[in-house]
């Protein structure tokens, strides 16, 4: 009796596993705002469980109270962002890619490419002594200057060489037995180069701005309906929360509850490290920025500040790639900027890495670095930034669950750590 007992469990497991592996395979397309909504009701559950220990005329506010009074909070909050720091945010970033990319280029090709060059040719030469090479003297039919005029010229064998204008020649007739041959005339500045865009958008070009225009509209609209189907799963998943955490309960064989509830508490010490803790500690890397940003007199300080916030979600890569713009943009004002700038974000990510990760996100949430990087690039390379934003939570679930079931497979029951460090 036992071992049918035992032998229906295994057959259900299995079948309930390729059951949910098919779905998720099926629906992968629809999943993220189902995932979102997951993660946001994890970081909103703690706020959610304090809201309704509140009680207000001697009655604790009801779950779904304290969730409508979140979303509140929460909506209100980001209109009144996009409505007051959105316009500025990108008013500087396309300022900044109109006049400052431009003279940051000018600037590397003009000072810095130049001390480059000299550098490699003197280890070059330091290495190897490698004589000047001669380049060869063109032809004189390929140095003739383009001044858009009619050229014949001699070749070799008694040929002659006939070079047309770029912008062709008009046939004009001068009388009843002469025609002249003169090059067309070029339309200077801004009408030539409106001209060529009218012509491009003639030979068929208009139906790619469409294609384009139709795609922005289409992420667009995608993007809201994604927005608000996340807060609507993750309303439920926090209102029917004691529900949801019953019926897992109910998977599990009662002398398993205790192991599963054990589980539960590892994974929640996980995460919380992982995502609440990141959250936080990105808050504090943007605060910090902008009050350096600020300091050094940066141009442009909100946007990369906001720049630094948002890139801190992704553990060592973000850190890295939020810097370069600063620092870049900080040496057109100045070699003297530029190291203020990078000393700061120095002096910050060192003050993360010694203070806030190990008080914020705790030694129960610590991943080994390899770890963090292999997810970190299987995410990106699989699922794009989405994945790169995901992978660190997953590798903590799925570094918890090993160590778990490892435990207590080999009979010693929960491990003394819950890192792989």
């Amino acid at each position: 009796m036992i071992d049918v007992v035992r032998r229906r469990r295994v057959i259900f497991a299995v079948v309930s596993l390729a059951v949910i592996a098919a779905v998720v395979v099926a629906s992968r397309a629809v999943l993220l705002p189902f995932v979102l909504g997951l993660l946001l009701a994890y970081v909103l559950h703690p706020v959610v469980g304090s809201l309704t220990r509140v009680k207000f005329g001697g009655r604790a506010l009801p779950r779904w109270g304290a969730v409508l009074a979140i979303y509140v909070t929460l909506v209100t909050t980001m209109v009144v962002t996009l409505l007051v720091v959105t316009p500025r945010v990108v008013s500087e970033a396309r300022s900044f890619a109109v006049h400052e990319l431009p003279a940051l280029r000018h600037r590397a090709e003009r000072d810095w490419m130049p001390r480059v060059r000299s550098l490699v040719a003197r280890v070059q030469g330091a290495v190897v002594a490698t004589p000047p090479r001669e380049e060869p003297e063109a032809p004189s039919s390929e140095r003739t200057p383009d001044d858009g005029a009619l050229r014949v010229s001699p070749e070799p064998g008694g040929v002659y060489r006939v070079t047309l204008p770029p912008d062709g020649v008009v046939i004009e007739r001068v009388d009843d037995a002469h025609w002249a041959l003169r090059p067309r005339p070029r339309v200077q500045g801004e009408g030539a180069t409106l001209q060529r865009e009218l012509q491009k958008l003639g030979q068929g070009h208009v139906a790619d701005v469409l294609r384009v225009g139709r795609g922005i509209i289409g992420g667009v609209i995608g993007g809201i309906f994604n927005f608000f189907m996340t807060l609507m799963v993750s309303a439920y998943l926090l209102v029917t929360e004691a529900r949801v955490l019953g019926f897992l309960r109910s998977l599990v064989r009662p002398e398993s509850r205790a192991a599963f509830d054990s589980l539960l508490r590892r994974l929640d010490r996980g995460l919380s490290g992982v995502v609440r803790g990141q959250l936080i500690i990105c808050l504090v890397n943007g605060s910090l920025s902008a009050v350096g940003f600020a300091l050094a007199d940066l141009k442009y300080w909100p946007t990369l500040a906001v720049v630094a916030t948002v890139f801190s979600l992704i553990p060592i890569f973000g850190t890295v790639l939020s810097s370069i713009p600063a620092v870049a943009l900080g040496l057109t004002q100045g070699f003297g900027t530029a190291f203020f700038v990078l000393l700061w974000i120095i002096g910050i990510h060192q003050l993360e890495a010694n203070l806030l990760n190990p008080k914020i996100m705790g030694d129960q949430a610590k991943i080994h670095p390899v770890l963090v990087v292999f997810s970190l690039l299987a995410g990106e390379h699989a699922f794009g930034i989405l994945g790169a934003l995901l992978a660190v939570p997953v590798m903590s679930i799925a570094q918890t669950l090993f160590l778990h079931w490892r435990g207590y497979a080999l009979g010693y029951g929960e491990p003394a750590t819950d890192s792989v460090s």
